[in-house]
């Protein structure tokens, strides 16, 4: 332990900047920086929430538009699928935002920036408006999934190795749970006969709140500083690219499912928007809900652990999907796109747990120790969390662009099913190669007299 820090300066310019924070310090972390970073956690999962409900707003807008807006099945998966992709992209400039502008000050920003594709969605939102004018508006919304990857940047600085599992999980799985809010919102406005705008009209005041209260309650840390360096570093490692993968599997089947399941049920099952709408947050609400938990087992039994069973739940769900698709059975259809919707938010927790847990395992091997190991992790993680997120959320792309050549090809989602099966099934094998195989090597060479530090993914 190093020897106890003082409570962090106060701010000593504008912006409530802490300029001293050392959260792995657990005399400063029970005296001063727990409650700090708590408090930073709240506001930035606020933020980040209304943030997913903007991004993911076009998976029930598309519900409130009937034949009089003259869209196919088609035009509205790829209107989604866009959405999706430009949420992805923007991950990346959001990641190094907060080194550049301060956590606080990038909440604000970010938050405040979400009015503009909710005004735009508002003003357009109507019968007889082109096609090509609801995907641009469309594209704006994908501002929303960038707030996710500053969010978790920021809060990954504030929080020790030991708690980031459950921090990032509460982060992500408060994010997250915007997607079935909106969608219970959208059911409640469809159930009083509401049209999309009053939906709309809630979410402007929200924004405005969202901004005020990271503008008054949050603060930035002066220690994590602009590092292109380490994105630079990050991206030459392979681990932040495996990672990206496997997370296309969890986040990308959540984000890529929350968009598409409504169109499922009323293409492919005939579903009135109100009928889908009944259903279409459930998944969405379980999964965000359960994400929190998946970060608390990783810290427990090992991140590598924990998603490479729930790869096996995943792709035993998807298999009872292709079933209850070819047999056209509505119910067991439903709950087993909810099983996939829990099993994708619990992935989700485990997978960013073990970023943290890679790099700083990596420090060790190195032969760093202390604070320096902890501070190369806490560098290289917090920079490969962009990027991870980023590629990640391309893979909801991937599932509405699947959906939609499935439902050109023969009207059914069963194609695209079985590719995602597909998918599962190699996360499976990636994730027991690279992150559990090598412990046994590891054992085979412990009864060496010397040895250097070995590379030990199985507790990330």
């Amino acid at each position: 332990m190093t020897a106890p820090s003082t409570a962090p300066a106060p701010p000593s310019r504008g912006g409530r900047w802490i300029q001293q924070w050392d959260p792995e310090d657990e005399t400063f972390w029970n005296e001063t920086g727990e409650k700090v970073a708590r408090r930073n956690l709240l506001f930035s999962v606020l933020s980040e929430h209304i943030g997913f409900s903007i991004w993911t707003m076009w998976s029930v807008l598309v519900l409130f538009m009937g034949p009089e807006y003259g869209l196919t099945p088609a035009d509205k998966f790829l209107l989604t699928s866009m959405v999706t992709l430009v949420g992805a992209v923007v991950r990346v400039p959001y990641t190094f935002a907060v080194a550049l502008f301060g956590g606080r000050n990038w909440t604000i920003v970010s938050a405040s920036l979400l009015l503009v594709p909710t005004i735009a969605a508002f003003a357009v939102m109507k019968p007889g408006t082109s096609f090509n004018t609801f995907l641009l508006v469309g594209l704006l919304a994908g501002i929303g999934g960038g707030n996710f990857a500053s969010s978790m940047t920021n809060i990954n600085a504030f929080f020790p190795l030991r708690k980031k599992g459950w921090a990032l999980g509460l982060n992500a799985g408060g994010g997250n749970i915007g997607v079935p809010v909106i969608q219970l919102i959208a059911l409640a406005v469809i159930g009083a006969s509401g049209g999309p705008r009053v939906l709309l009209g809630i979410y402007i005041p929200l924004i405005l709140v969202a901004a005020v209260l990271a503008a008054l309650y949050m603060d930035n840390l002066a220690t994590v500083k602009n590092d292109t360096g380490a994105a630079i570093d990050s991206a030459k490692d392979g681990h932040t690219w495996i990672m990206s993968f496997l997370y296309i599997g969890t986040f990308g089947s959540f984000i890529g499912f929350s968009f598409a399941f409504g169109q499922v049920l009323q293409v492919q099952f005939g579903r009135t928007p109100l009928q889908a709408a009944y259903v279409t947050f459930i998944g969405p609400l379980l999964g965000s809900l359960i994400r929190p938990l998946g970060g608390w087992l990783a810290d427990k039994y090992g991140g590598a652990k924990i998603t490479l069973y729930n790869y096996v739940g995943m792709g035993a769900a998807t298999a009872v999907l292709v079933f209850a698709s070819m047999q056209k059975s509505l119910p067991l259809f439903v709950t087993a796109f909810v099983v996939l919707f829990v099993l994708s938010g619990l992935g989700n927790g485990s997978t960013f747990k073990m970023i943290p847990g890679i790099f700083h395992t990596k420090a060790l091997a190195k032969g760093l120790v202390g604070d320096e190991a902890a501070a190369h992790g806490r560098r290289l993680s917090g920079a490969s969390m962009g990027l991870i997120g980023a590629v990640g959320a391309l893979g909801g792309v991937g599932i509405n662009l699947a959906f939609r050549q499935s439902f050109l090809s023969n009207g059914s989602g069963t194609g695209a099913f079985i590719t995602f099966l597909v998918y599962y099934a190699l996360c499976f094998v990636v994730t027991w190669a690279v992150y559990l195989r090598r412990t046994a090597a590891k054992t085979e060479t412990s009864a060496a007299a010397e040895t250097k530090p070995q590379l030990n993914y199985a507790e990330v």
